[in-house]
């Protein structure tokens, strides 16, 4: 798989924005995808070799909206730990 398909967008939250001041990028991936293939996205997107990554699947939620049953869409994030001193310039 391509970079672009492992990795499809940062997760830019409040909690991700706290996290990237301390070298933690969250990124939204593509659910098929492992460890390994999210390290190989970075070091091919950004040029920077993660010390290590953690991934969380994140379950669909049941809403109501308007007054029918929805489900939200679940994903899967990865937490790209990068070492002292380097930083993602794009995010």
């Amino acid at each position: 798989m391509k970079a672009h398909t492992i990795i499809k967008r940062p997760h830019i939250t409040e909690k991700a924005t706290h996290l990237s001041e301390k070298g933690i990028y969250v990124f939204e991936v593509s659910p098929k995808t492992n460890k390994r293939e999210v390290v190989k996205a970075v070091q091919a997107l950004y040029n920077i070799t993660p010390v290590k990554v953690r991934m969380i699947t994140v379950p669909a939620k049941k809403v109501f909206v308007r007054g029918r049953v929805g489900f939200t869409a679940k994903m899967k994030k990865a937490m790209v730990f990068l070492k002292k001193g380097d930083v993602i310039e794009a995010l």
